[in-house]
């Protein structure tokens, strides 16, 4: 059966099946490709698009713009100081007046009750450019890349990831693993581990697609073997650093440096982050991070040396972005 997402908000891949997940990554490989081949035929002329930025974004906010550009579709950027969401207008309200003038929200913020709220009364496609709780969009370019560079489809793939993984990332990972009927590890501190209501849900829906889920302490159990290992930064956005002193004690066997991508045991195996990352010095955030934690020169969840290193796919990653979201667009706006 065709699959149809046209007038679909995206929240969180929760609502989406399997089959509908695979054809936005599979429309993504068409358009990428197209581009390339200076082929692509604009199908979102006279569409237009309003992106809300309650945190900041380099890589969400860009992928927004220049997947719509390219389908002939205008943006309209609306950072806290420039809409009265939340502070003089409720969600509800602004979501009602911006329907009317857009043909579709994006929202990146901190509460998915927000993204939710929009998608509830805005009468358009809702889409998440990240939330506390999920990061939807970043895993349809993370599973383009997996895709990629293995050249199998996606239930054959097998990835970790490592680190605090209690928040959108980790969650994200963990759901559309599950989804896609891939073996999806998830290593880190009971402390830092998804949720146990979505560990049993992601359980519950590994049972219909045949996934392979494992939730452990181990680092070196949760990378044993995988094709991908993936990671985040130990503090997410809006957090101060005074919470990096509690982390490090326990996220630091987590850290992904060239003995835990040597416990993988694949000589293929490549490191997967959505960035920015903290593998170096040469941002504010990293050299006060070295100035206080003097054990973290090599890197904080990912060391210089692997970052580095040929085994890196970020910024394919990172590119993927665009081809994901023009998918998304199109096939919900077309």
């Amino acid at each position: 059966m065709a699959v149809n997402l046209r007038g679909r908000s995206l929240l969180s891949l929760l609502h989406h099946s399997p089959e509908e997940i695979r054809h936005l990554v599979d429309l993504a490989v068409e358009l990428k490709a197209a581009k390339a081949q200076r082929r692509e035929e604009p199908f979102l002329r006279g569409r237009s698009i309003a992106l809300i930025f309650e945190k900041t974004s380099t890589r969400t906010r860009c992928a927004f713009e220049v997947a719509a550009a390219d389908q002939g579709a205008s943006t309209t950027f609306l950072e806290p100081g420039s809409s009265q969401i939340g502070h003089k207008e409720s969600t509800k309200d602004t979501s009602r007046v911006l329907g009317r003038i857009f043909d579709a929200i994006e929202y990146r913020g901190s509460a998915q009750s927000v993204v939710e709220q929009l998608a509830e009364y805005a009468g358009v496609p809702v889409y998440n450019g990240l939330t506390d709780d999920w990061h939807p969009t970043q895993m349809l370019a993370d599973v383009l890349t997996m895709v990629e560079h293995t050249g199998r489809s996606a239930r054959e793939i097998s990835y970790a990831y490592v680190g605090d993984a209690r928040n959108n990332t980790g969650n994200s990972l963990l759901l559309v693993g599950a989804k896609l009927g891939m073996d999806v590890r998830i290593g880190a501190p009971t402390a830092y581990q998804p949720g146990a209501g979505l560990i049993g849900q992601c359980r519950e829906i590994a049972e219909q697609t045949g996934a392979r889920i494992t939730v452990t302490e181990d680092p070196l159990e949760a990378v044993r073997g995988v094709d991908f290992v993936h990671t985040d930064v130990w503090v997410s956005m809006g957090e101060p650093v005074a919470a990096w002193a509690e982390r490090i004690g326990l996220l630091r066997p987590y850290q992904v440096n060239a003995q835990l991508m040597a416990a993988t045991g694949n000589a293929h195996v490549k490191l997967m982050h959505c960035l920015p990352a903290f593998h170096d010095t040469d941002t504010a955030i990293g050299r006060d991070l070295v100035e206080r934690y003097p054990e973290l020169a090599k890197g904080v969840e990912v060391t210089d040396e692997v970052f580095e290193s040929p085994a890196s796919v970020v910024f394919d990653q990172a590119e993927n972005r665009v081809h994901t979201i023009k998918a998304l667009l199109v096939a919900t706006l077309r």
